[in-house]
Order: structure tokens, then C-alpha cells, then sequence
């Protein structure tokens, strides 16, 4: 009597996407951070697509928000990284300064600004910033 193979469908059984990406710092690299970030969810959406189209819209603003802050409060070079978990995406920016962001104030009548962290805080499950000695990650945790 034949029997049909077992499949393990669950997640550690199928190759997790990462990809990985060091920037020089220069403000062009904003845009290839995000055209990286675009790359990764579309090889991820091949085997996973997102529960929700605007996962995929949170994921590409949340990384040009960290890349954006990358550029202009850190000098040289940066590192994006990015990979899939149980139940969402891992993202990890590396940047040369030690301290950690924090909120500013909203001014519209200056120009703007001031409005990043707290869109990162607002979009990501998760936000944790790890200091050392040449710089700091952020790590963050969006769903997928």
C-alpha cells in the first residue's frame, strides 16, 4: 500500500528570504535603501505573499523613514538588513552614531519634520534600538 509523502508546510521548513545591504551614506542611498527593501518583498511575496497590500506599503515607508534618518543624523555608511520571521519582517538599520533617536516635536510652519519615529512607532509591533561603541541598530518588527 502506497502512502502519499508527508510535506512540512510550516515556515522553518521552506528557505526564510534576508538580504543584506551596506550604503555609503549619501542621500541617493535613501532611495536605494527602499529599492532593495522592494526587491526583498518581492522574492518574499513569491512564496509569502503579505495578509494585506498596505504591510507591503508600511515595510517600504518604515525603511525609507530609517534610511532618511540614517543619512542626515549619522556620518558614512549604513547598513540595511532584512529578513522574514514567524509572522512578519525583521528589519535592522546600522548606522555610525551612538545616540538614540528620540521624538521631536512637530513644527509645520518650519518645513516639517519631526514626524519619522513616531511613524516608525506607529506602523512597527516592535521598535528596539541597541547602542555599541561604533554606532547603533534599530531593530523593528512589521507584520507581513
Amino acid at each position: 500500500m502506497a502512502t502519499e509523502p508527508h510535506r512540512d508546510n510550516t515556515l522553518a521548513s521552506k528557505e526564510i528570504p534576508s538580504r543584506s545591504t551596506r550604503f555609503s551614506g549619501e542621500l541617493r542611498n535613501v532611495t536605494g535603501a527602499r529599492l532593495e527593501a522592494e526587491k526583498f518583498l518581492s522574492d518574499l511575496a513569491r512564496t509569502a505573499p503579505p495578509a494585506t497590500p498596505e504591510y507591503w506599503d508600511d515595510i517600504l515607508l518604515v525603511v525609507t523613514e530609517l534610511a532618511a534618518n540614517a543619512v542626515q543624523y549619522a556620518p558614512g555608511p549604513f547598513e540595511l538588513s532584512m529578513r522574514r520571521t514567524f509572522d512578519g519582517v525583521h528589519i535592522v538599520m546600522q548606522d555610525t552614531n551612538t545616540t538614540p533617536p528620540a521624538p521631536r516635536p512637530f513644527h509645520p510652519s518650519r518645513g516639517g519634520g519631526g514626524i519619522g519615529w513616531h511613524l516608525i512607532h506607529t506602523l512597527c509591533d516592535q521598535v528596539s534600538v541597541v547602542t555599541h561603541d561604533s554606532g547603533k541598530e534599530i531593530h523593528v518588527f512589521l507584520p507581513w
